[in-house]
């Protein structure tokens, strides 16, 4: 029999829930230990600006881990310090910094990414939302053998994942999340048996996905319904989908949040893009460029969530009233 090898001593990077989700998966990783685990500094969130803990760092103490927070890897001390775990493989997944050649060189296996895009698309911040909102119907996760660029390492693995009709980027970012940590122990046992293949990237082939912006939201409805579902669902449920509408009786237009839902049936002559049709199999019908969006509830600014019903019975009037362009400067 042959020797057994020592367990491979692991630092994990990342930071919000996604990279919790691939964090579990490599705590249950017989063939090495997580020694320590690095999130991004706790800073201020939600209507209170309360200071929270990333995912992973509530994670990681409460499986009596080490946490480290540095805001970057610039000074010395930052690098010793990670130096000082004797790390053979960092294991990297939403960290939220791109980690110089200095870090990537500290373990004696370097370092790996968990990437939620099939590798050379959708290198960037949200592969998730803009696969969703380009209309894409199967996506997957990467795990990529890191180097200093933008996820430009060689490919270790990938695994596809099919794009529902329905899925959003809440539902999508959770399926690979979980398929992400299935890869990456795949992945793990590969590079610990010295077998782990590595594919470089064809950079002809690479498109990339940019960090959403809030106004990336607001919906124009003179495009086709089938490209406002993509986008509703693209960012469901950051920033969220919106417009502005003028309601009877009102000279502001109102900004409505709108709930992801589905296109319907063709859109009637005499309505313009953007006007509110009324309740459609219990849903709010938005005429579109070439047929009408459904729409189970919106949220005008300042209320609560309304359903069709309630929508219609509280603001419509006839005729029916078509969204406004935003005002200026939002």
């Amino acid at each position: 029999m042959g020797e057994a090898q020592n367990p491979l001593r692991l630092v994990f990077m990342g930071t919000p829930a996604f990279a919790a989700t691939i964090l579990e998966h490599a705590l249950g990783w017989d063939g090495g230990r997580v020694v320590g685990v690095y999130a991004q500094p706790d800073r201020p969130c939600g209507r209170g600006l309360e200071c929270r803990p990333p995912d992973t760092k509530v994670l990681a103490l409460a499986a009596g881990l080490p946490v480290f927070q540095p805001l970057n890897f610039k000074s010395p001390e930052a690098r010793e310090e990670l130096a000082a775990l004797a790390p053979d493989l960092l294991l990297v997944a939403a960290y939220g910094l791109i980690l110089p050649q200095a870090v990537l060189d500290v373990p004696r296996l370097g370092a790996v990414n968990v990437h939620a895009s099939l590798l050379p698309k959708y290198r960037g911040a949200a592969p998730i939302q803009r696969a969703i909102m380009d209309g894409e119907k199967v996506t997957g996760v990467s795990i990529m053998q890191m180097d200093a660029g933008l996820d430009t390492g060689d490919v270790i693995l990938t695994r596809e994942l099919a794009i529902g009709p329905d899925d959003t980027a809440a539902s999508l970012h959770d399926a690979l999340a979980r398929l992400g940590g299935r890869a990456l122990l795949e992945a793990l046992g590969r590079i610990a048996a010295g077998a782990a293949a590595r594919t470089p990237q064809d950079p002809a082939l690479a498109t990339y996905a940019p960090k959403l912006r809030k106004d990336e939201g607001c919906i124009d409805w003179t495009r086709p319904a089938a490209e406002i579902h993509n986008r509703v669902r693209g960012v469901h449920p950051w920033p969220g989908a919106y417009f502005f509408w003028r309601a009877p009786g009102r000279t502001k237009p109102l900004r409505l949040a709108l709930a992801p839902g589905r296109p319907g049936g063709p859109r009637p002559l005499d309505a313009a893009p953007g006007t509110i049709l009324g309740e459609e199999d219990g849903m709010l019908a938005i005429a579109c460029a070439d047929g009408v969006y459904l729409t189970p509830a919106v949220t005008p600014e300042g209320r609560k969530r309304m359903g069709a019903t309630a929508f219609v019975c509280g603001y419509l009037c006839e005729p029916p009233v078509a969204a406004c362009p935003p005002p200026e400067g939002t």
